[in-house]
């Protein structure tokens, strides 16, 4: 259910650049030939998982230091038995962030398919990043998870680019700031 549901969003979705439409041609693929592509254990390439960038009402970005990879990240996770890639987003922001007022803008908000290095007895794989994008009324409500982060902080657009150079998250960025663009125009 939840990989035809998947399917059927990623066919309605449309890549921003050649890049990502290469990420969406790996989901498709994966999920039309691997037996459980949300299985955390399945390695060969790798299996999907979901991630939430987190706006507050000011346009700031909400990124955390993760603590096994040692980089600014937005917020995300394995996608769990059961689950839809939006429940794990939005899970793996709550948990991570301690925010409880996060509110999906819309459905799918960018692709990205990444090396994961191995690591806690797992070999180098792909994750099929699912991404989306949430609001908060109560940044201020942050708090660290010390398990999963360094540090969390409330970032401007032009900081995020900074702290995450890739050009994955330019293309986000990009796309976050024309959707502020949008909603600030009368």
């Amino acid at each position: 259910m939840r990989t035809q549901r998947l399917l059927e969003q990623l066919r309605a979705y449309v890549p921003a650049d050649e890049a990502e439409a290469g990420h969406h041609g790996a989901m498709v693929k994966l999920l039309t030939s691997a037996e459980n592509p949300f299985s955390r254990g399945h390695f060969g390439p790798g299996h999907f998982t979901a991630s939430l960038y987190i706006l507050d009402e000011d346009g700031r970005l909400l990124l955390h230091h993760h603590r096994r990879l040692n980089r600014w990240l937005q917020m995300g996770g394995h996608v769990e038995a059961g689950e839809s890639p939006e429940r794990t987003a939005l899970r793996e922001g709550a948990e991570e962030s301690g925010l409880q007022d996060l509110q999906l803008h819309g459905g799918i908000f960018d692709l990205d398919v990444h090396r994961i290095p191995a690591g806690k007895g797992e070999p180098d794989h792909d994750h099929f990043d699912v991404r989306y994008l949430a609001r908060t009324a109560s940044p201020e409500a942050i708090s660290i998870d010390a398990g999963e982060s360094h540090d969390l902080a409330w970032v401007t657009l032009g900081r995020a680019a900074e702290l995450m150079p890739g050009s994955e998250s330019h293309r986000v960025i990009r796309k976050i700031e024309s959707l502020l663009r949008e909603r600030s125009q009368p």
